[in-house]
């Protein structure tokens, strides 16, 4: 595992500190989290989208110059 230093406020610091004394958990162990959360969520976006465009792709769906009543674009 790699280490990282941080630049923070002191006063945040220590807030942060007694927050996580408070859940049971250290900042250390928070900042892991929230690291490892925000990469993982993006991969997931991005992986969601590229998806998406695939189907989308796939589909090629389109009205082909059809325009539609207000009645069909809300019957179903």
């Amino acid at each position: 595992m790699a280490n990282l230093t941080l630049k923070i406020d002191e006063k945040l610091l220590r807030r942060a500190r007694i927050r996580a004394l408070e859940e049971g958990t250290t900042v250390n162990e928070l900042v892991r989290t929230y690291l490892s959360q925000y990469a993982v969520a993006r991969a997931d976006r991005l992986r969601a989208f590229r998806r998406f465009l695939a189907i989308a792709e796939e589909a090629r769906a389109s009205s082909a110059g059809r325009k539609l009543k207000r009645d069909e674009l809300y019957d179903r």
